[in-house]
C-alpha cells in the first residue's frame, strides 16, 4: 500500500510542477514530443463550436501540462542516467586500481573478470582471466585447497580464506585468499594478496 501512496504523491508532484511550469512560462523548451494531428484537429473541431470552446481549452491546457510532465521525466531520466554512469566510472576505477588482486569467479570457478593486481600476481595477461579457470592459474598442490575453499563458500554463504601458491618470476609465490559469496548468490568474489609465508 505505501508504494501507491509514493506513486500518487509522486504523480501529484510531478503534476504540480508542470503547472508551475507552465503558469511562470518557464516549461522545459526542448519538447520530445508533440501533439499529435487527431489531438489539433479534435481541438480545432471543439474551439469552432462556441458551446465547446472551454472544453477545448480545458483540453489544450491537459494536453500542455502532460507535454511538460514528460519534458520533466525526461529529464529526470537523464539526470539519473548521467549519475549511473559517473557511479559506474567510480567503481570500476576502484576495481581496477585496487593494491589487492580482485576476481569475480562463477561458481564452478571460472573466473569472469580480474584486475590488474590479480593478473599481475597471477603472472598472465588481464585479458587472458576471462574464462580461464582459476585452479589452472596455480601449482598443482594448491588446486585441490583453492577449489575446496570456492565450493564451501558456494555452499555456505560463510567467508572464508586459504594460502595457495603460484609460480613466479622469481619462484614459487604465497598468496593468501579470501572468498566471499556475491548477494545474487551466483558469482563469488576473490581478493588474493601475495604473502610472506606458507600456511
Amino acid at each position: 500500500m505505501p508504494i501507491i501512496i509514493n506513486e500518487t504523491n509522486a504523480y501529484i508532484q510531478l503534476r504540480d510542477k508542470a503547472e508551475a511550469q507552465l503558469q511562470a512560462g518557464t516549461a522545459p523548451s526542448a519538447s520530445h514530443g508533440s501533439v499529435g494531428v487527431d489531438a489539433l484537429r479534435l481541438l480545432h473541431r471543439l474551439s469552432s463550436n462556441p458551446d465547446n470552446a472551454d472544453d477545448a481549452l480545458k483540453l489544450l491546457h491537459e494536453l500542455q501540462v502532460h507535454q511538460v510532465e514528460l519534458d520533466l521525466q525526461n529529464e529526470e531520466i537523464a539526470a539519473n542516467e548521467r549519475a549511473l554512469v559517473e557511479d559506474l566510472s567510480l567503481y570500476r576505477t576502484l576495481f581496477d586500481s585496487a593494491p589487492l588482486g580482485y576476481l569475480l569467479v562463477d561458481l564452478e570457478g571460472n573466473v569472469i573478470q580480474g584486475n590488474f593486481a590479480a593478473a599481475e600476481l597471477f603472472g598472465i595477461e588481464r585479458d587472458e582471466f576471462e574464462g580461464h579457470p582459476i585452479d589452472t592459474l596455480l601449482l598443482a598442490q594448491s588446486r585441490p585447497k583453492l577449489l575446496g575453499l570456492l565450493q564451501q563458500v558456494a555452499q555456505s554463504g560463510a567467508r572464508a580464506s586459504c594460502v595457495a601458491e603460484t609460480a613466479g618470476s622469481t619462484g614459487t609465490r604465497h598468496m593468501q585468499c579470501f572468498a566471499s559469496l556475491a548477494p545474487e548468490r551466483k558469482h563469488l568474489l576473490l581478493v588474493c594478496c601475495e604473502c610472506a609465508n606458507a600456511e
